[in-house]
């Protein structure tokens, strides 16, 4: 049987299956879908047409626009209906035919998309990604599975990520690149294949970092990029000379950490 708040408000046209969880102030379109394993949290809204399925849980005031599908399950050839998740955080805005998908079995199961984030129209979380908090995604933009996407990233329209790739903290990826390799925390990538082409010094001067930590990160920068040895081999060797900035040491730790993808660079991440 459904919990639902008194509250809430559910067009007679919408539907809501036994056993979904409906909490204070939702709203609930006409021509909504709920499955019978989603928790809607207070102020939820969901706008005509939207459809939220499998087990999925949708965060405080996050508005579905029309025709999105959130909690389908995973387009993976090995996913055999296992039950999986998709947890959806605080505040988001998710657009109109925007996807999300749940995890795989074989990967934990769980797709996790935090707080206030914009997804545009058209755009696709695929399974088992993990997507941080004000995180921005323009229209048509594609998540393959397993991508990591850090806080304050802003992806531009039509770009599309490689699965297993990571994109660091407030990157820039412009529109139509094709993110193959790691992009670096703070790194501005653009074209197709994507070339790391500098910082996000912009995002960055908004997030209100000094301009002289923005100066000792372009040093960092090029000492990493343009040094005669690997990026990794030149990221450990600044460590020290760099230990009390933390915008740089987030480069760093993002550049030694284990991954399934090579660092994209003005090289296209060969190097390194």
């Amino acid at each position: 049987m459904s919990t639902i708040a008194e509250s809430a408000r559910i067009h007679p046209m919408a539907v809501v299956e036994d056993g979904a969880t409906i909490g204070e102030g939702v709203k609930i379109g006409p021509f909504c879908h709920v499955g019978p394993h989603v928790v809607l949290h207070d102020n939820v809204e969901l706008l005509t047409h939207a459809i939220v399925t499998g087990r999925t849980v949708i965060g405080k005031g996050t508005r579905i626009f029309p025709m999105a599908v959130v909690g389908g399950d995973p387009q993976s050839v090995h996913h055999a209906g296992e039950e999986t998740t998709l947890s959806v955080g605080a505040n988001c805005t998710i657009r109109e035919g925007v996807t999300m998908n749940t995890g795989t079995a074989d990967f934990g199961g769980q797709t996790i998309v935090g707080d206030n984030n914009l997804f545009l129209a058209n755009s696709h979380v695929a399974h088992d990604c993990r997507v941080g908090n004000h995180v921005i995604m323009s229209n048509n933009v594609m998540l393959a599975g397993h991508v990591v996407i850090e806080d304050r990233v802003i992806l531009g329209g039509g770009s599309a990520v490689h699965q297993f790739t990571r994109v660091g903290r407030q990157a820039f990826v412009g529109g139509l690149s094709a993110v193959s390799y790691d992009v670096i925390p703070y790194g501005m990538l653009n074209g197709n294949p994507g070339l790391l082409g500098g910082l996000n010094v912009v995002g960055m001067t908004r997030a209100g970092i000094d301009r002289a930590v923005i100066h000792r990160v372009r040093r960092a920068y090029k000492a990493i990029f343009e040094g005669t040895a690997s990026v990794r081999e030149n990221a450990a060797a600044i460590r020290e000379e760099y230990a009390d900035c933390a915008e740089v040491m987030q480069i760093l730790d993002f550049i030694a950490a284990d991954s399934d993808r090579a660092l994209s660079s003005p090289t296209r991440g060969q190097k390194g």
